[in-house]
């Protein structure tokens, strides 16, 4: 009958306790992930401590070689690609020239990757303000900004990168532009979690 054939049986055969068994576990892996999510927002201080690069603005002109995986700590000379996954940290210390930043622009859903290339810092209050550009880009993101906005405060800031795992994003990009692909993958998941004998 073959693997298919098989599973139906398995389906037909489960007991409304071991349905239930099954049911709980599946609800336990998905609270142990969130629980997971929530430490590391506590640990690193950042609203989302680990984002997917989506465009390519942060490449260089130059491709790399593919490369298994890589925490980049000189975060100055750390070069992007689309489909990256980096690890973002929020410390209290002043954000520096350099460095690559998550920030969010008001009106917009979907936080943006680029590098700080200038910092101001007010003298009447002493905070400070940075001006971001993608390395790909021509131009500094002013464009990018909330209309009159000339300088992103602390509070747009998301995180700063301190790591990253290349081409490791591309799971997340095609599952979010084929959706058929995520839905698939749930199902044979939760397949998986309901007939397995355990």
């Amino acid at each position: 009958m073959g693997w298919i054939g098989e599973t139906v049986d398995s389906i037909k055969s489960i007991q409304i306790r071991q349905l239930l068994t099954q049911a709980v576990s599946l609800g336990m892996i998905v609270t142990s992930a969130l629980i997971i999510w929530k430490a590391l927002m506590c640990i690193t201080g950042s609203e989302s401590p680990v984002v997917v690069v989506l465009s390519g603005s942060m490449e260089p002109g130059f491709k790399r070689e593919i490369v298994v995986a890589t925490l980049q700590l000189n975060i100055c000379s750390m070069k992007l690609f689309l489909g990256d996954i980096l690890f973002l940290h929020m410390s209290k210390d002043p954000i520096r020239a350099g460095e690559i930043v998550v920030f969010n622009i008001d009106g917009r859903e979907i936080p943006i990757v680029h590098r700080v290339i200038k910092v101001h810092e007010r003298q009447d209050t002493g905070e400070v303000d940075v001006l971001t550009k993608g390395d790909n880009n021509y131009g500094d993101d002013r464009l990018l900004y909330a209309e009159g906005q000339l300088w992103l405060q602390r509070h747009h800031i998301m995180g700063r990168a301190v790591g990253f795992l290349p081409y490791v994003g591309w799971v997340t990009i095609i599952m979010t532009e084929k959706p058929i692909i995520k839905y698939i993958l749930i199902g044979a998941l939760g397949l998986l979690v309901i007939t397995s004998k355990d």
